[in-house]
């Protein structure tokens, strides 16, 4: 009998344990058949989501193919993010690259019924035509176009700007060799800058006629300060957390036995000569106006966000150091710049020439 007991207990643990690992084998059997699921349903998967200056949340389902900027800067990117093609429509002031000047022009003015007449999928703004012109924004939206505001205001929002592009146009992978290309030219750009034994103070112009300069994480103050330029006017404070500060011309003028070089944007927002500058009231107490050390620089190589903020560095670097900057900063720029079809000769514009002439 208590054999017989012994013999029970021995069965009902066996069969117990028995259950136990078929259980267990039908459950990671499960959970291996529901993950190769999951990656079999996501496989090929190429949606994204994304989120504009306005706060719209777009739904990224397939690459738009009919596009139309409105913003000088997203047509240069899509150009570098070769989709030659699919831009059908760009702005009014369109200066680069050259074949921008081929496509229709298209103006935040216009009629309505002549977007829709080009039927786009897809039309980039910035936040500027979103607060001025709602009516035509919501009539664009009302008919089924996707409108998508974008306009970043440092070098971080920059990456993640053209990160955006290319989920919106299918060119993700592109887009992250735009980003790789250009993080590692800072780098090594950085990096050359340590060579620098006296590293110059510069103020950088940004609206002549309104004494302003840029704030301190703007783009252009970021090139300055990674070719080893120091900002002067560090302390200046943001307009309405723009990328543009204030600066009085008594801030100015009380560190103007400090500023070894001058440096202007010149372009639409801001259209100096040299002359205006050199015999502004005031500035002749201005070390880098003593010395001739002013210098204009193409607004669109330094405020816009493209992949040439390359160039605008390298420009600042050899205006700023032409011994450092006029081989070895080339070098390093012309090898980031591969395969976007920019020429930095014709772009540089023998700038280190004319450098050595003034040295």
């Amino acid at each position: 009998m208590l054999c017989l007991k012994e013999c029970m207990k021995t069965i009902i643990k066996y069969y117990i344990w028995t259950l136990i690992i078929v259980c267990m084998g039908f459950t990671q059997t499960l959970a291996e058949n529901n993950s190769n699921a999951f990656l079999q349903k996501n496989k090929g998967n190429h949606q994204h989501k994304i989120v504009d200056k306005a706060n719209r949340r777009i739904l990224i389902q397939k690459p738009f193919q009919r596009i139309i900027s409105l913003y000088g800067a997203h047509t240069e990117n899509l150009f570098c993010l070769g989709l030659n093609n699919e831009i059908i429509g760009v702005s009014l002031n369109e200066a680069f690259p050259p074949e921008a000047l081929q496509k229709p022009g298209f103006s935040y003015h216009d009629d309505p019924e002549r977007f829709l007449a080009a039927k786009p999928d897809l039309v980039l703004i910035r936040p500027m035509i979103d607060r001025a012109y709602p009516q035509l924004i919501s009539r664009l939206e009302k008919s089924g176009i996707v409108v998508v505001s974008l306009q970043p205001n440092n070098i971080h929002e920059v990456y993640q700007y053209w990160q955006t592009l290319g989920h919106l146009t299918g060119r993700s992978e592109k887009a992250q060799m735009m980003i790789q290309n250009f993080s590692s030219a800072v780098k090594k750009i950085e990096t050359l800058s340590l060579s620098i034994s006296k590293p110059k103070q510069v103020y950088f112009e940004a609206i002549h006629r309104k004494m302003k300069t840029f704030a301190s994480k703007a783009m252009p103050i970021f090139l300055l300060e990674i070719v080893g330029g120091i900002n002067v006017a560090s302390d200046a404070k943001s307009v309405r957390q723009t990328n543009i500060a204030y600066y009085s011309k008594e801030q100015l003028m009380a560190k103007g036995s400090k500023i070894d070089v001058y440096l202007a944007q010149v372009g639409a927002m801001n259209r100096p000569k040299l002359k205006d500058i050199y015999q502004e009231p005031g500035y002749q107490v201005i070390k880098a106006i003593k010395n001739k050390k002013v210098y204009l620089i193409d607004e669109m190589i330094v405020s816009r966000p493209t992949i040439r903020l390359l160039n605008g560095m390298l420009q600042i670097g050899v205006l700023l150091y032409p011994d450092v900057y006029c081989e070895k900063g080339k070098f390093i720029i012309s090898n980031a710049l591969q395969g976007f079809s920019i020429d930095l000769n014709r772009e540089t514009s023998g700038i280190c020439k004319k450098q050595e002439i003034v040295h």
